[in-house]
C-alpha cells in the first residue's frame, strides 16, 4: 500500500516509538491523526508535521471510539492505517517483598497494554471496512507493538510480558479474520529502545544493557522502528506475523 495520501492512525504518537511513527508517516505523505494520553505533548507532535491530535485513553473503548470518529471528520475519511504504540511498562514481581502482591500491576498492565490495543484495532478495522478496496485488494493495514519481552520477559516483567504476548498471540488469528475486507495485521517485537524510558537510566546501567546487543551494538533508533512500520504498510504481502527488530539480543533472566 502507497503511504502517501492516505490517514494514518497512531496511538501514543506524543513519544517513543509513536512519534517516531507519526513523523516517519508524516514525512512519507500521510495525514496522521495522534491519539495519546498526553494531549499536550501531541498536540506539539500533531503540530510539527501538520497532523491532528486527541487526548485519548487507549484503555476506554469509547475514548477510543471518538478518537477514530473525530480523525476520520478531521481528514474526512478513515484511516488505512493504524499504528498502536500506546503502552506502559510497569515492572513489579508477582509476590514480592514481604508477601506483597501485584495484581493491580498487573490488572493495570493488561488494561492500557493489551486492551487498548484491542480496543484500537476494533474500531480502525471498522472503520477501514467501509473504505473502498484499493487496486491490490486491500482496505487497510493494522500494526501493532509487542515487544521482545512477550519471548525472554525478564524478572519483574510477568505483567509485561504477558500483555505484550497475548498482542503477538492475536496477530495471526486477527489476519485471519480480516482477510475477506482486504486489512494486514501485523506486528512489530521491539527490543531494547533509546526511548524517554531508557534516557531516564544511570549511564552505567544502560552500558550493560547495551553490552548484551550482539550488533548494531547499541540501543534500537526509534526512527528505525517509524521505517519498519513504513515497510510493512508498503509491502503487501506482509500479513500474520510477527517481526522482532532488536540487534539480535535476547533478553536475560534480569
Amino acid at each position: 500500500m502507497q503511504i502517501e495520501g492516505t490517514v494514518a492512525l497512531v496511538t501514543g504518537g506524543a513519544s517513543g516509538l509513536g512519534e517516531a511513527t507519526a513523523r516517519f508517516l508524516a514525512a512519507k505523505g500521510a495525514q496522521v491523526a495522534i491519539l495519546d494520553f498526553d494531549a499536550d505533548r501531541a498536540a506539539q507532535v500533531a503540530a510539527d508535521i501538520g497532523g491532528y491530535s486527541q487526548h485519548c485513553d487507549v484503555s476506554d473503548a469509547e475514548q477510543v471510539a471518538a478518537g477514530v470518529t473525530s480523525a476520520m471528520a478531521r481528514f474526512g475519511q478513515a484511516p488505512r492505517i493504524a499504528v498502536s504504540c500506546a503502552g506502559i511498562g510497569l515492572a513489579a514481581r508477582i509476590v514480592g517483598r514481604e508477601g506483597k502482591t501485584s495484581i493491580p500491576v498487573f490488572r493495570k498492565t493488561i488494561e492500557v497494554n493489551l486492551i487498548g490495543t484491542y480496543n484500537v484495532m476494533t474500531y480502525a478495522a471498522q472503520a477501514m471496512m467501509d473504505l473502498p478496496a484499493l487496486d491490490s485488494g486491500e482496505r487497510g493495514v493494522i500494526v501493532n507493538t509487542s515487544s521482545a519481552a512477550y519471548e525472554d520477559g525478564q524478572l519483574g516483567q510477568s505483567a509485561y510480558a504477558a500483555s505484550k504476548g497475548a498482542i503477538a498471540s492475536m496477530c495471526l488469528p486477527a489476519a485471519r479474520e480480516f482477510a475477506r475486507p482486504g486489512i494486514r495485521v501485523m506486528a512489530i517485537a521491539p527490543g531494547l529502545f533509546n526511548t524517554p524510558m531508557m534516557e531516564s537510566l544511570p549511564e552505567e546501567t544502560t552500558a550493560q544493557i547495551i553490552a548484551n546487543i550482539p550488533f548494531p551494538a547499541r540501543l534500537g533508533l526509534p526512527a528505525e522502528f517509524g521505517r519498519l512500520v513504513g515497510d510493512i504498510v508498503e509491502n503487501p504481502y506482509l500479513n500474520g506475523t510477527v517481526i522482532r527488530l532488536d540487534g539480535a539480543v535476547r533478553l536475560p533472566p534480569r
